[in-house]
């Protein structure tokens, strides 16, 4: 079966990176009062929080590592698409 993410993927870097990224982009408007880097963040901790859960791998420690990696993943998420739009001339 081809799928085009599963959740063993979004616990990965690469896969919570792209994850959030787009859900950033696609849901910044219905957040607006929020400022943008911080819905990040929280994406960030949402999509690894559940893609930990459903594999089987939350554990306390895994738990308080999220917060951390939470932070690298929104952090690169941001400065991905900020990236992305100077390249694009916007």
């Amino acid at each position: 079966m081809n799928e085009f993410t599963t959740w063993a993927n979004l616990a990965t870097y690469g896969g919570s990176l792209a994850m959030v990224l787009v859900l950033t982009q696609l849901t910044k408007e219905i957040a607006k009062k929020i400022p943008t880097q911080l819905w990040s963040y929280i994406l960030s901790f949402g999509v690894l929080l559940t893609a930990t859960y459903f594999t089987g791998a939350l554990t306390v420690e895994s738990g308080v590592l999220l917060v951390f990696n939470a932070a690298i993943v929104s952090l690169a998420a941001n400065g991905g698409f900020e990236a992305v739009k100077r390249i694009g001339g916007k």
